[in-house]
């Protein structure tokens, strides 16, 4: 593959500058990545400030024991949404030249994928209710195979918008499904559905973006059950599934180990515990991720732009991420008691642990676009597996000192992935743990010194008197946090500010990587 020449002003090596030096020729690919980033992230933040909302008054009403038999039925949906074909719809983005008929065989593709693990799981949910000796769980799982079913006419919209950086119509469907979902999620808690509140709500929710998506995408097509010719969907489609595989390892093996060992109520707790702490992990990276492969793929012949764009981004998202993690890790009590009220008191110590793993995890799901979008990926594959054989490992051997354990070894597992990706990725992206620490160096750094005082001023001076009122109690070590993450970052790197302040706004400058 023959390499673009690079203008001397790009830097060519990953420990160069971090400043802006857009590409000459790029300025078009900057504008559609920064709208594409826009509407992306800003519908992200919508739908959940709509999801959150809902999730913080069902979980006033509905108990630990119903998130603790939802996130059992979520183990089996999960393993087997991984050979959704998902990956094979994906493909079409590298494509160079897609026609009508690659889509139609992208389609039926997805189409048997779906039919055929509907029907694993419609037959196989009396043995997983029996594993876990709670019989409800067999009638949760069938009902949840509608889910499998809308998944073709979500994919296929949402790769072809992708294909063309168009978010836009992206935005409008899932802020459309978000309210829908917290409508029916608040009005069946509030009914006494119970578990069942968190079952069919994402049923709907699934649904209403497969018909939004498909209607503005125009994507309806005759499936095509020739498969002749799509060598390429196949490979690149069995790489993603292959990941996917090991990633819901890593994933969800906590719940099926202690999902046999602790009560409902327990692994309710535990699995809140995980909501809680891997929020913006889980639920703002990956968008930006899907605006990155896109952008990273118009990039794969100039490996020294994709480089010093990726270490760019890691930065930035570090800016925020890091000290929202270390923040949540020193206000873990106020926080829940604030969000979730006295029937959660119990998540705190479990929060405070995983919240310190996360920003290793933040790093690490950061390579996958960047590896994919250069045709590696075989790279994401092998640290899948790393993550799959390293978290499982860790949570056999912990569940058996109890939950508490569970949630501390997350500390341990989550650093030894990311040097593991690092490690992988670096023969593919020329980025070692050197050039990883430039620019990461000062979030990190500055994240410690912000939790280091919010946590002094917490124990010695408000926690004691400020413990009865929660919300101040919490809203006075935010303060305290942003006023000493400002100081520090003022102090060491006044462009830092900027640029934190700039990608929050969502300007130019901050999304030009």
């Amino acid at each position: 593959m023959n390499k673009i020449s690079t203008p001397a002003m790009t830097p060519t090596s990953p420990r160069e500058s971090f400043e802006p030096a857009p590409l000459a020729g790029q300025e078009s690919l900057a504008g559609d990545v920064k709208k594409a980033i826009i509407w992306r992230s800003g519908s992200q933040i919508a739908a959940q400030i709509v999801s959150w909302s809902s999730t913080l008054i069902v979980m006033r009403l509905l108990s630990p024991a119903d998130y603790g038999l939802f996130a059992m039925s979520l183990v089996m949906l999960s393993f087997l949404t991984f050979l959704n074909g998902y990956g094979f719809a994906s493909a079409l983005i590298q494509e160079r030249d897609l026609d009508q008929f690659r889509i139609r065989q992208a389609f039926g593709l997805l189409l048997s994928a779906n039919v055929l693990i509907a029907a694993v799981q419609w037959f196989s949910a009396p043995a997983v209710a029996a594993y876990y000796g709670q019989p409800v769980v067999a009638d949760m799982l069938r009902v949840q195979t509608l889910i499998y079913i809308s998944t073709p006419f979500i994919a296929i919209p949402e790769v072809l918008m992708g294909r063309r950086l168009d978010f836009r119509s992206q935005a409008v469907v899932n802020l459309t499904s978000a309210v829908t979902g917290a409508v029916i999620s608040l009005a069946m808690a509030w009914a006494d559905f119970g578990v069942w509140t968190l079952v069919y709500a994402p049923i709907v929710m699934f649904w209403v973006r497969a018909i939004g998506l498909t209607v503005l995408a125009r994507s309806l097509v005759w499936p095509s059950f020739d498969f002749r010719g799509c060598g390429n969907i196949f490979r690149f489609g069995l790489a993603i599934l292959l990941t996917q595989l090991f990633w819901l390892v890593q994933t969800q093996s906590d719940i099926f180990v202690i999902g046999r060992k602790l009560t409902p109520h327990e692994v309710g707790v535990y699995s809140q515990a995980v909501f809680l702490a891997t929020i913006f992990y889980s639920r703002f990276v990956p968008p930006l991720n899907e605006v990155a492969f896109p952008a990273y793929s118009r990039l794969q012949d100039d490996l020294p732009a994709l480089r010093w764009s990726f270490l760019r981004s890691a930065r930035l998202i570090m800016l925020i991420a890091a000290p929202l993690y270390v923040g949540m890790a020193v206000s873990a009590k106020p926080l829940v008691a604030t969000l979730f009220g006295p029937t959660w008191s119990e998540l705190p110590p479990l929060i405070e642990f995983m919240a310190l793993a996360m920003p290793f995890m933040t790093l690490q799901i950061l390579f996958a676009p960047a590896l994919n979008a250069i045709g590696k990926p075989g790279v994401p594959v092998r640290t899948a597996i790393a993550g799959a054989v390293i978290f499982a490992a860790s949570f056999i051997g912990a569940a058996q000192f109890g939950i508490i354990a569970v949630a501390a070894i997350w500390c341990v597992a989550a650093p030894l992935l990311l040097l593991a990706t690092i490690l992988l990725s670096r023969p593919a992206l020329g980025i070692g743990l050197g050039d990883m620490w430039e620019p990461l160096a000062l979030p990190v750094g500055s994240s410690i010194a912000m939790g280091a005082i919010v946590w002094t001023a917490d124990r010695w001076v408000i926690a004691a008197r400020l413990d009865a009122l929660p919300l101040v109690h919490l809203g006075l070590l935010v303060a305290i946090g942003i006023a000493a993450y400002t100081a520090v970052i003022h102090t060491t790197d006044r462009k830092a500010l900027g640029q934190i302040w700039a990608l929050i706004r969502r300007k130019p400058e901050a999304v030009r990587a």
